[in-house]
């Protein structure tokens, strides 16, 4: 819906693929669907599901056996996001990189787009 031909809209690091795809696996599920909602301190949170069938309107990125499915009102937020999957000693999960957001809150739970890109309620 936003892309560019000949790129992904988003890319996936070797570990958040093979992540996925073992999440995939474990499941019996077709891929995750990333998404964004209004919430947290910054004003926007991301969203991640299990799909079973992708919606038609979704985008659809694959990688390594690992596919993801980019909600409609989401693909403008996530555009050139690379998502990564990180583990410490204290927690492990999926972290995005993404070149849209201006600000995060400080536990880095929710984000905030520009102005241009934020939903007017």
């Amino acid at each position: 819906m936003f892309g560019i031909p000949g790129k992904q809209a988003v890319t996936m690091t070797a570990k958040a693929a093979e992540q996925i795809a073992r999440l995939m696996d474990q499941g019996g599920h077709a891929g995750l669907r990333i998404g964004v909602k209004k919430g947290g301190c910054a004003g926007m949170e991301y969203t991640m599901e299990y799909v079973d069938q992708p919606d038609t309107n979704d985008e659809v990125v694959e990688q390594d056996g690992a596919r993801i499915m980019i909600a409609p009102m989401a693909q403008m937020f996530l555009f050139g996001t690379e998502i990564d999957y990180e583990v410490s000693l204290l927690e492990s999960g999926f972290k995005f990189r993404n070149p849209n957001v201006v600000d995060a809150c400080g536990c880095g739970e929710s984000i905030k787009f520009d102005e241009g890109l934020t939903p007017q309620a």
